[in-house]
């Protein structure tokens, strides 16, 4: 099939609400197909737009993908930093801090599945593209970061910290991707509301205890 080689209109060249209509429409296909399974053209034709114009505002498929994850990781900086000063002039005990930080990521990833599929994608092919990605080792480092200031845990306890923070990661992310199948053969809806106020108190509690157990929180 011929591609559609004509140039950008006035109206595609006027810029930043072209530019992000594209990048809204290259995360849904990222997340829906993949970066294999997605092509300039696709993301030209769910955006609304020539063919020719991803390629017109980014330049390859690859700049766009990584536009995407850039845009992505941009939104977990913000909601860390914005968890952070919260957790920091609220005054609450660690455990309270932990609690709120725990139901925090969990609503994001909820608001966000795009960036859970995208990360799911990731995973399958191995993570080759995000090991080039300097934003995904500082949200990362940022993330650590923050829970150490939030739980006023020292240097001492970095590993403990780190393992308290894939946890989270962890027994909030399963349930999202697993929707269609663990879930399901559990008879658990995550559409339900009840099904998010319960996980969260339960991987809050199972967190809680073993913070208490890793970190001495208790102590701080």
């Amino acid at each position: 099939m011929a591609h559609d080689s004509s140039p950008p209109s006035d109206r595609e060249r006027n810029g930043a609400r072209t530019r992000q209509t594209v990048l809204d429409a290259a995360e849904t296909l990222f997340a829906e197909r993949g970066y294999a399974g997605t092509s300039l053209n696709d993301v030209g034709a769910e955006a609304g737009v020539s063919r020719a114009t991803p390629g017109y505002f980014f330049g390859s498929k690859a700049s766009l993908y990584q536009a995407v994850i850039d845009r992505c990781f941009e939104r977990v900086r913000q909601a860390i930093r914005s968890g952070r000063k919260r957790a920091l002039a609220s005054g609450k005990d660690a455990e309270v801090v932990l609690a709120g930080a725990v139901s925090e990521y969990f609503d994001f990833m909820i608001e966000h599945p795009k960036f859970v599929r995208l990360m799911e994608w990731e995973a399958l092919s191995g993570g080759t593209k995000l090991q080039q990605a300097p934003p995904l080792v500082e949200v990362v480092r940022e993330a650590l970061e923050a829970m150490s200031a939030e739980l006023e845990v020292g240097p001492s306890h970095r590993e403990a910290t780190a393992q308290l923070l894939l946890s989270i990661i962890s027994l909030c992310w399963f349930p999202l991707v697993h929707s269609r199948t663990v879930l399901l053969a559990l008879g658990l809806d995550p559409a339900d509301p009840g099904f998010a106020e319960s996980r969260k108190r339960h991987v809050v509690e199972l967190v809680v205890q073993g913070a208490r157990e890793q970190l001495v929180l208790s102590a701080t």
